[in-house]
């Protein structure tokens, strides 16, 4: 999916459709073991691991983008939900 460097949308913080930049989010690193990572290698790993145990299933052919819009009017940013693309590109 092609998408412009920039664009004019909606505004959140001005209220009003204003010239927009655009840049892709990265993934942040999380800190720490999750509660379930905690919660798993209590288990051990000798027997039975109840629901640890089943087999996981495969990664989704897309990935999900998360794309953060920056108003050039007031320099706020603001994320809307993420969408699937297979390759996602910034054009001028």
């Amino acid at each position: 999916m092609k998408m412009p460097v920039k664009f004019k949308t909606y505004c959140p913080y001005c209220r009003k459709h204003e010239i927009h930049e655009v840049e892709k989010v990265k993934k942040v690193k999380t800190r720490g073991l999750n509660w379930i990572d905690r919660q798993k290698a209590r288990r051990g790993s000798v027997g039975n691991m109840g629901k640890f145990s089943k087999v996981p299933g495969g990664d989704k052919p897309t990935k999900k983008i998360n794309v953060r819009y920056r108003c050039t009017a007031c320099k706020k940013a603001h994320l809307r939900k993420g969408f699937r693309a297979g390759k996602f590109e910034l054009t001028e």
